[in-house]
């Protein structure tokens, strides 16, 4: 094995050895069903990963811009995959702008009072019986 095929790593692997998904399975539907950009083109989840890509992953909400800054195909601790890559100045701010609309957005919505009392459920079970007749 040459020292070029040594460095050679699939992108879901490499996902999932970067901690963007909980298991290589999910990295791997994420790629292939179109989360992960490469240049705004998909990608497969068998592409090789290199030095200096610039991804776009899309998990759940939150749309990333990465930059590849290394490479590894084992998963270790949270510190390490952080050293794996780097996000956009642009990305990290945009993910922050939405992160707070969502918050004001929520509280906006109404709160309910959650599950009725048992008069509350009495009532309602009155009222019910009331209209069925």
């Amino acid at each position: 094995m040459s020292a070029a095929d040594a460095l050679r790593v699939r992108l879901d692997r490499w996902l999932w050895a970067a901690r963007f998904f909980k298991t290589r399975a999910l990295a791997s539907a994420a790629v292939s069903g179109g989360k992960v950009h490469l240049a705004g083109q998909r990608v497969k989840p068998a592409r090789a990963v290199r030095l200096g890509d610039n991804y776009e992953v899309q998990r759940g909400f939150e749309r990333l811009e990465i930059i590849v800054t290394g490479l590894a195909s084992r998963r270790g601790s949270a510190s390490d995959a952080q050293q794996l890559y780097r996000e956009t100045e642009a990305s990290a701010e945009r993910r922050q702008q939405e992160r707070e609309q969502r918050r004001l957005a929520a509280l906006s919505r109404p709160r309910g009072e959650g599950r009725p009392s048992k008069r509350q459920r009495r009532q309602i079970h009155r009222f019910r019986d009331r209209n069925q007749s």
